[in-house]
């Protein structure tokens, strides 16, 4: 088989359950089991933390009904890095990669496996020193396995998404029919001055309906990726709109407004063990943190997709070595090693709350711009058929847009510091971008 055949090219071998598990497990990790105190201290009251995730999923389905189409028509491996290079060109393109390798992805793998290791000093009941060594030794065994032919890491990621789906349905029943508390009506007293606002409650639900396009990473590596990518995001999206919904519900009608609020990431854990007792609450928390680590999983393997795509085009610092594939399984075991070390790096330094609205709002704003690519698309592609249309349109898309800037602004105004940080290290990609443009493309 020869040397000069890629990531593009080898390893077709993902077919729609894999592609739907990638969705599903990528989406619901930590964000719906500890993101429910910061939503609602920002949403102020019980019924808008609820408007909030409902509002949160439909924003991210009309997001990913407008992608789908784009996706469609460029079934490449990198995804939004590859729309952003088709539609705008070399510049923005490079500029969403660096994002998502410099802010975007380790950060997001930092946060959740920084939940992971709260969760698992709990459960084990350690001192908190050890915390961040439990976090980054799960991401370092999640990425040496995704050293490993893809097949095991889509396998894997099938097996914990099917897992996962059992402290969500134990949430969902119990909360529904053994709660006594109003899940609509409940106000903060204790926390009567808002910690931020109406958009900034359906900001920290973005982060736990985040992950849906790092599908598209691996669109060189998925079975007639036109039908199946738009299918997969479609489908896997409304499912994890249905169960956050009903998930944040059970919990409002269990626990007090204002117990969720003092308990802060401690929430869930707390619900577990108060719903079934010691045995029963450890029992489930065992599924969320199966739940996280096959989170984990979709992540690196995705993100470091997009730094292989990148190097391949020397495009980055070290791109010969960031784009070694290995010479059996075909896996960028480089790029996987960098976005590894730079999340363990980030886990040491950095709150996850923080991490998490950080990486949102980066991507967000390159997100608005995908989602204006398909009305250039239209455009530009005047009478050709389309693999996938959106339905709705120009409704759809426009209500992405709509609610992609709402965000933005919404975290402007409450985060003015923590978004000119993450504008700052966007920004540093593009004398990067200069210094490669000048000296080292080919």
């Amino acid at each position: 088989m020869s040397k000069s055949k890629t990531i593009t090219t080898l390893n077709r071998s993902l077919g729609f359950w894999s592609a739907l598990s990638l969705v599903v497990g990528t989406v619901i990790g930590s964000g719906i089991f500890f993101k429910q105190s910061s939503v609602l201290d920002s949403a102020g009251s019980t019924g808008s933390a609820l408007l909030a995730w409902f509002f949160g999923g439909v924003i991210t389905l009309t997001a990913g009904l407008t992608v789908a189409e784009v996706g469609a028509q460029m079934p490449h491996t990198g995804g939004l890095y590859a729309y952003m290079n088709e539609l705008y060109g070399k510049f923005w393109g490079f500029l969403s990669g660096w994002m998502q390798i410099a802010v975007y992805g380790p950060a997001i793998i930092a946060s959740i496996a920084a939940y992971l290791g709260i969760l698992l000093v709990g459960f084990f009941r350690l001192d908190n020193v050890w915390q961040a060594p439990l976090a980054i030794a799960v991401i370092v065994l999640i990425g040496g396995l995704n050293m490993l032919n893809n097949r095991w890491g889509a396998a894997f990621q099938i097996i914990t998404t099917l897992g996962k789906l059992l402290p969500i349905v134990a949430i969902i029943i119990f909360g529904l029919f053994f709660g006594d508390q109003n899940a609509f009506g409940q106000s903060l007293h204790t926390a009567s001055q808002s910690t931020g606002n109406f958009g900034v409650a359906i900001l920290a639900t973005l982060f736990a309906y985040d992950g849906w396009i790092l599908v598209a990473n691996l669109g060189g590596e998925i079975k007639n990726p036109q039908k199946i990518l738009p299918r997969a995001i479609i489908l896997g999206i409304s499912l994890v709109l249905v169960a956050y919904t009903l998930v944040s519900y059970g919990i409002l009608h269990f626990i007090p407004a204002e117990t969720i609020h003092h308990l802060g990431q401690q929430t869930t854990v707390y619900f577990a063990q108060s719903a079934f007792g010691v045995i029963g609450g450890r029992l489930l928390n065992i599924g969320i943190i199966v739940s996280m680590v096959g989170c984990l999983n979709g992540k690196i393997m995705t993100f470091p997709r997009i730094v292989y795509a990148m190097a391949k085009k020397n495009q980055l610092p070290f791109s010969k070595q960031l784009a070694y594939l290995h010479h059996k399984t075909y896996e960028p075991l480089v790029a996987t090693s960098m976005i590894i070390a730079y999340a363990s790096i980030m886990i040491l330094f950095f709150n996850p709350d923080r991490l998490s609205d950080l990486c949102i709002f980066t991507v967000y704003c390159f997100y608005v711009a995908a989602f204006v690519g398909i009305f250039l698309l239209r455009k530009r592609n005047i009478g050709q058929p389309r693999p996938f249309s959106t339905p709705w349109f120009p409704i759809t898309p426009l209500i992405a847009i709509l609610g992609a800037l709402f965000v933005i602004v919404s975290e402007i105004g409450s985060d003015l510091s923590g978004v000119l940080l993450s504008l700052l290290i966007v920004a540093i990609g593009i004398p990067v971008y200069y210094f490669k443009k000048q000296h080292l493309y080919n």
